[in-house]
């Protein structure tokens, strides 16, 4: 199991995430990673996804990478620029399915 850090993460799909941290369901014990996206959106404010899929890779176009990829504890300022605060990443990179 990799080490969650707290910060930004990148979607594969394009959107920004603020991992919070690591939680633990009460009932199956399973651990979960606890987030939120960046941006207004309908929905819950608070998601949380399981560990081991938060760090799968998936695949696009025949090319494997990370579902989430970690870009730091802010945006650098050439990501930031791709990123519509309202409705998400709009970078040439966005994969819409």
């Amino acid at each position: 199991m990799s080490d969650l850090k707290a910060g930004i993460y990148k979607h594969y799909k394009g959107g920004l995430f603020m991992a919070l941290g690591v939680a633990r369901h009460s009932e199956t014990r399973e651990i979960l990673v606890a987030y939120v996206p960046l941006g207004v959106k309908d929905g819950p404010r608070i998601l949380v996804r399981p560990y081991d899929m938060f760090f799968e890779s998936v695949t696009i176009n025949g090319a494997a990478k990370p579902r989430f990829d970690y870009v730091g504890e802010t945006p650098p300022p050439e990501l930031a620029a791709k990123y519509d605060k309202l409705s998400g990443y709009t970078g040439d990179d966005r994969v819409n399915d």
